[in-house]
């Protein structure tokens, strides 16, 4: 009885342990990036199994032309067109994939007003590559962006 006792809390640790290496694995993305021409840094959360970013900081926070924070001037949405930049939610609805990969979710560019389809894939604990597209990931861009406060 106690070897088979012994033998299910051995079990038991161990996939737990597994968990937490997925948990881990999965959640390399969380923290805060920097994109490619240092305009803009987003903060990547988790909600619930989905990922998310938003603006956290600007390098020109005001606009020259109102002297006032940016705001969303380009969203077709009459109504999110005075909403800051600052505060802006960019990444909607990533799941983790595997292997580095966060897919199955959008991204949205202020500076055109428009959301694209994106993955995200780290390159390295400090490096991801940010592919939006439209339709199919052949049709796109991409960007690298860099973690802020590097993790080693």
């Amino acid at each position: 009885m106690r070897k088979i006792i012994l033998i299910a809390i051995t079990a038991l640790l161990a996939m737990s342990f597994v968990s937490t290496a997925k948990v881990a694995e999965e959640d390399r993305i969380l923290g805060v990036w920097m994109e490619s021409t240092g305009k803009a840094k987003v903060k990547i959360s988790k909600i619930g199994k989905k990922y998310f970013g938003k603006i956290v900081w600007l390098k020109e926070p005001i606009d020259p032309d109102t002297k006032k924070p940016k705001v969303d001037k380009n969203n077709p949405n009459e109504k999110l067109k005075s909403k800051p930049l600052k505060g802006l939610r960019i990444f909607k609805d990533f799941v983790y994939a595997g292997d580095g990969l966060w897919n199955k979710g959008t991204i949205y560019d202020s500076r055109k007003g428009k959301t694209y389809s994106c993955k995200i894939t780290m390159k390295d604990i400090n490096t991801l590559d940010i592919r939006g597209y439209i339709g199919i990931s052949l049709i796109g861009r991409s960007d690298t962006w860099t973690r802020q406060g590097k993790k080693k």
